[in-house]
Order: C-alpha cells, then structure tokens, then sequence
C-alpha cells in the first residue's frame, strides 16, 4: 500500500507508484512538460519527434530533430540533437514494422529521474505525444492502472496550453 502523498510502496521504499498517465520532463532536452503514458505493454520508450535529419558528430551517429510537447498543438516546437544509441525495427499497436532511431533520454518523472531509451516516431496522431516503456518503468516504477498524475501537474497556466486529453 502506497503511503499517502509520496508515491512510494512502503514495502519496497526503492518503488514509486506512477499513474497510467504521467506529467514528464525532459531536462536534457529542454522540455519543462509533457505528458506520457506508462505503458507496460511496450517495451521502449517513444516520443514524438519529426524533421529527423541523421548527421554524425565525433565519429558517430547523431540525429537532429523537433518535439511538440503539447497535446494537440503544433506550438512550441523543440529543437534536439542526440546521439543515436540504435537502429530498431518497432511493431507499433496497430501491427506497422517501421524502422526508428534511438536515442538515450534523462526523463523525470513521479519525483525520480531516470535514463531511458526512447524511440523517435511521428505521434501527431495518437493520444499521447510520449510513450513509457517497460525499459524505463522496471527501474523502479510500479504503474497504479487507476490513478493519474501522481507526480503532481503544471502550475494552471502551463496546463491551459495543454487542453488535451
């Protein structure tokens, strides 16, 4: 049983329950919010990102790309770059084989920041701008299938600009 308000199993003080849905940001990237989704039945990590241009730096793989963080908005787009961890054939929900690029991502979340591969993928369409994989949520996440937002929101104002989902 989780002990009110710290989002921690007291059983297991190195679990922290997330919700289905979280609040993220990604300090290495700039971007203060964007809301995910934990989901278990993915094995990666994915987030919106397009304008992917490949380059290398330093003898490696790099990629240059754009976020939309917000929810149903073309606002506020994110210039990145980053080094390509990998090259992945990934099965998305509805079956499609698509070859993606991978990068390493710090991404805090529930209070916890950890580091996570995260595949790159156009999402404009689907419900969430971010996905949480099973990579990143067995380094110490439990998911709480009927809770949201256990780490806390953006103030109001930052909320606003986000009216989706």
């Amino acid at each position: 049983m989780a002990e009110p308000g710290t989002g921690t199993d007291a059983d297991s003080p190195s679990n922290t329950i997330a919700g289905w849905r979280e609040w993220v940001s990604l300090p290495g990237l700039g971007v203060g919010w964007i809301k995910a989704k934990c989901d278990t039945g993915a094995r990666t990590s994915a987030i919106h990102a397009f304008d992917l241009e490949a380059f290398e730096r330093d003898g490696g793989p790099w990629v240059r790309y754009s976020v939309h963080p917000w929810q149903d908005s073309d606002d506020d787009a994110v210039a990145c770059e980053s080094a390509v961890v990998a090259q992945r054939e990934v099965r998305s929900s509805s079956g499609h084989v698509e070859e993606r690029y991978v990068v390493s991502l710090d991404l805090s979340m529930v209070g916890r920041e950890v580091n996570a591969e995260v595949s790159l993928s156009r999402r404009d369409e689907m419900g969430f701008r971010m996905l949480i994989g099973r990579e990143a949520l067995r380094q110490g996440f439990l998911v709480d299938p009927g809770r949201s937002y256990l780490g806390g929101r953006p103030k109001r104002s930052v909320r606003r600009q986000n009216r989706g989902r």
